[in-house]
């Protein structure tokens, strides 16, 4: 049997899923065929699958890298020596993604075949799941070391944060001159509703 090398096996499915997301900016999930992946990622149909069986598998993936990059940025914050600075910069940071239209493009074709597909559904609920419970934690940990605090208990904390970032992306995939530099402004003054640095109001 031949042996499996890991770094060749995931730089392929990179390639794949790079591929992929050229296709879906340019056509969108649906109308992308397989054929063209293949042809954006240099490589045969069989190859193709051998990674990915079904275009929904590769949706399925780019959520899960997604994830993955968010469960690296806390973990990150994690280790950060004042937590309230983490969380800001964790706001910060996601408010920075949404000036990328690749980035809210495949956002969006990701939730719209969610709404059609039980597993991408299953895959984005997961996803958000594990989003939710990591900034659980940061708040928690930031108010046991008395460098934050909470106006509300830590999961609703948690909530208010995440309802604000998803309005923003909502609002930069409709709004043709989406000004992500005067959203941050509004985010992190409706934020410090809720998170407050100790030593500074509290």
């Amino acid at each position: 049997m031949r042996t499996v090398n890991p770094e060749r096996h995931h730089a392929r499915r990179q390639q794949i899923l790079e591929a992929a997301m050229a296709c879906f900016m340019r056509k969108g999930f649906h109308a992308t065929r397989t054929a063209e992946i293949c042809t954006e990622a240099g490589m045969s149909p069989g190859n193709l699958f051998h990674y990915f069986p079904t275009k929904e598998a590769i949706i399925a993936a780019i959520v899960e890298e997604d994830q993955r990059e968010t469960a690296e940025r806390f973990a990150a914050a994690a280790g950060a020596r004042n937590l309230y600075d983490a969380l800001i910069a964790i706001v910060e940071e996601s408010l920075a993604l949404l000036a990328d239209p690749v980035y809210t493009r495949i956002g969006l074709e990701v939730l719209a075949e969610a709404v059609r597909n039980p597993d991408v559904f299953a895959s984005v609920a997961r996803s958000e799941a594990g989003r939710k419970a990591q900034l659980v934690r940061l708040l928690d940990t930031a108010v046991e070391r008395q460098q934050a605090r909470l106006t509300m208990p830590p999961a609703q904390a948690a909530d208010w944060i995440l309802l604000l970032l998803d309005g923003a992306f909502g609002r930069a995939m409709v709004e043709e001159r989406f000004d992500a530099q005067a959203y941050r402004s509004l985010v992190l003054g409706a934020l410090a509703a809720v998170v407050v640095p100790v030593g500074e109001g509290a």
